[in-house]
């Protein structure tokens, strides 16, 4: 293995640590995802660092609807991430639109001198605005390589254009490890449940719905995984946009109104290998890159397409091979959702040759809360996900279809080939 390849590996092994249509006349906030496309940049991970964010990222209204943009970056097809604004006027920073969690937080410029990753990201800083409101109450969240930790803050929050009400956040004083110094981000805010927010802190998007900014507790993700241009794809927030997928819809309810967390039905690879043979529970999170699942499943998926071992459950395989590879088939709401090796395949580098990431990570998540699979991009890069709160009459459910191919820029391109059906696959 060449060292330039190495280096690569080893930083998108730090990254991945981290852990019904529309009704008519709702209002929405448009986020179409914009890529960083990162070239040799890749190589050097301070390529991008220290780059003012554009005002005019933070999105503008569409002439004609209530619909506004925001450009949103995606990085190697493993972190899709986009721009907000704090603050008046907003400070810009850019964050991770993330399901696995419930809080918003940015880095704060009162943060603490050996918190090495603040260093490199946009900070918030109080003293520049004037809706700034003192909260003060200390959080605390836990992840894989460390504790997050800083104050609670109150101030504006603007998204898609749209600045509404103060929205409580979190001023992080303290960043763990080097893995948030490499991340291309300087912030998560979360899309889960109110019930998975820390410190019982109303997430982001209740307080849209409060404001009556949203009319409707949904919003989806369309993830446009083409390697070449730097469109993205989007989020939507109060709706979803059927232009984004073939339908239909298949709706899947929620079991566990935290995660996004539903029953999958079972697991198949190729035309043989059987797994989650008697049902699983899968979480839908956009702030994971790969897809995971527990070890011993892992490890038997990967042999069955010649991957082999790496790093932290990660598994190689050689990039020549990816034509060849047998389809992987999850099956949700009693359809089959398709991945081909084109989908579920990350090549590090753009070649046919060499090594590439396999999409399958080995994750042990312990009772009570798992064993869990975690379906993250590569699986929501292949399908779109409408992520739906409910009302009083209907529970939360997560609808999932196909999702269009976008290879000639935003609203271009043909629809591709539907990859599900009914019946068990062939």
């Amino acid at each position: 293995m060449s060292p330039s390849l190495l280096v690569v590996l080893c930083q998108l092994l730090l990254l991945l640590l981290l852990g019904n249509s529309e009704p008519s006349g709702a209002t929405l906030i448009r986020v179409p995802l914009r890529r960083a496309h990162p070239g040799h940049s890749i190589l050097s991970p301070l390529g991008t660092w220290g780059q003012s964010i554009e005002p005019s990222r933070l999105g503008t209204p569409i002439s004609g609807n209530k619909s506004t943009l925001v450009a949103l970056s995606k990085f190697m097809n493993t972190q899709y991430f986009g721009n907000i604004g704090l603050g008046t006027p907003p400070q810009n920073f850019t964050v991770v639109f993330d399901t696995g969690s419930s809080n918003l937080w940015v880095p704060s410029t009162r943060c603490y001198f050996f918190s090495v990753p603040c260093w490199f990201h946009h900070r918030f800083n109080p003293k520049a605005s004037s809706s700034f409101q003192s909260n003060g109450t200390k959080f605390t969240i836990q992840y894989g390589t460390g504790r997050l930790s800083g104050v609670l803050s109150e101030d504006t929050l603007t998204i898609g254009g749209i600045k509404g009400d103060p929205v409580t956040f979190g001023e992080a004083l303290w960043e763990p490890s080097l893995i948030f110094a490499f991340a291309h981000f300087d912030g998560i805010l979360g899309l889960g449940f109110p019930s998975l927010a820390v410190g019982g802190v109303r997430p982001p998007l209740d307080t849209l719905l409060e404001q009556g900014l949203l009319e409707k507790p949904v919003f989806s993700f369309y993830l446009n995984r083409v390697s070449e241009g730097s469109d993205g794809g989007e989020l939507v927030l109060g709706g979803s946009d059927p232009a984004h997928y073939i339908p239909p819809l298949t709706f899947v309810p929620i079991t566990v109104p935290a995660y996004w967390q539903v029953h999958m039905d079972s697991v198949k690879v190729g035309t043989g290998l059987y797994l989650c043979a008697h049902g699983c529970s899968a979480i839908l999170d956009t702030g994971t890159s790969l897809i995971t699942g527990p070890s011993e499943e892992i490890r038997a998926l990967n042999m069955a397409i010649g991957g082999f071992p790496f790093l932290a459950g990660q598994y190689l395989i050689q990039c020549s091979k990816i034509p060849e590879l047998p389809p992987v088939s999850l099956s949700l709401g009693g359809v089959w959702f398709n991945l081909t090796g084109q989908d579920y395949i990350i090549k590090i580098l753009h070649s046919d040759f060499g090594l590439c990431l396999s999409g399958f990570q080995a994750l042990d998540i312990p009772k009570p809360a798992g064993p869990l699979w975690i379906l993250g991009d590569v699986f929501l890069g292949s399908y779109v996900a409408v992520f739906d709160r409910g009302d009083k009459k209907s529970g939360p459910r997560v609808g999932l279809a196909k999702a269009r191919s976008r290879v000639a820029g935003r609203g271009g391109g043909e629809a591709a080939q539907a990859q599900f059906s009914s019946g068990r696959p062939g």
